[in-house]
């Protein structure tokens, strides 16, 4: 079979050698149009998937809304990490993990610990969350080299990462090429943010039809910045009615299934806490001046 398009089969490579001026042409028609059925296919959810404790849809503000465990390599959702915290003080229990059950580290050394047994275990998700903790410290080569090692263990995220290096020209030669290449296998993963890019590659490109297409599949997922572009591209006429009609459908669902009144109370929970520890801060400037 031509591996390409699959359109015709041959009986020997040099049959396919002598077939391949004329089988050019459909061959990459073929191709790309096989590329854009998967590229545009819904994803059944975004990369990180479920919380593995309750089962739910991660949401998709991961910052606030999950944490990523370093003994384990789990992204675990903020109502079963609060669910956990309330049991182990009504226990006085040391603090664990809500999903392995190991000792959490009290230290960021401990941290680092944990995450570099993850990594020596070839942990896609710890060679990624280490590339973003040398990113976010200015050490882009050691990100690079930490997501590049991530993208061959199949790292959704990873391939996201290398998109914006690619892009800022952090480290690297600005590749607009690779900046796609690697948006392209997020998105087919289910990385919104990474489709979020595309769609704009798409706009900047003048395929507006293609654009919608990406910002119709991300509502779905539920982004919400989608969902604005797909108001401002239903208002100038590039999304019919019907698609602007489910696009929103979809948009809700998916962000309802993300709720739960456990991570409700968590959310109310952190949100004093931040606003607690904001105040006692001010606090302290306001004696020491």
């Amino acid at each position: 079979n031509c591996t390409a398009c699959y359109l015709v089969k041959y009986c020997s490579i040099n049959c396919q050698k002598d077939h391949r001026r004329q089988h050019k042409r459909d061959c990459k028609k073929r191709a790309a149009e096989l590329h854009d059925e998967l590229l545009f296919k819904q994803p059944e959810s975004i990369d990180i998937g479920d919380c593995p404790i309750c089962c739910l849809p991660l949401p998709l503000d991961q910052d606030k809304k999950s944490a990523f465990m370093m003994c384990c390599g789990k992204f675990i959702c903020i109502g079963c990490d609060y669910a956990n915290q309330n049991r182990e003080i009504s226990e006085s229990r040391h603090p664990t993990c809500p999903f392995c059950r190991n000792p959490a580290p009290d230290t960021q050394e401990e941290q680092l610990q944990y995450i570099k047994k993850r990594i020596e275990a070839n942990d896609p998700g710890a060679l990624t969350q280490m590339g973003c903790y040398h990113n976010e410290r200015g050490d882009h080569k050691s990100a690079f080299e930490y997501w590049s090692k991530a993208v061959g263990l199949g790292a959704i995220d990873a391939h996201y990462h290398l998109s914006c290096m690619y892009l800022a020209g952090d480290c690297v030669e600005e590749d607009k090429k690779k900046v796609v290449y690697h948006s392209e296998v997020a998105a087919i993963g289910g990385h919104p943010k990474a489709r979020y890019n595309l769609a704009g590659v798409e706009l900047e490109a003048g395929r507006i039809d293609r654009a919608v297409k990406h910002h119709l599949i991300n509502a779905k997922l539920g982004l919400d910045e989608s969902l604005d572009v797909l108001k401002m591209f239903y208002k100038d006429g590039f999304v019919s009615k019907d698609d602007f009609a489910a696009a929103l459908r979809a948009h809700q669902t998916a962000v309802d299934a993300t709720k739960s009144p456990l991570r409700e109370e968590a959310a109310v929970y952190l949100k004093f806490e931040t606003e607690y520890n904001r105040r006692e801060e001010a606090q302290r400037s306001q004696s020491q001046a």
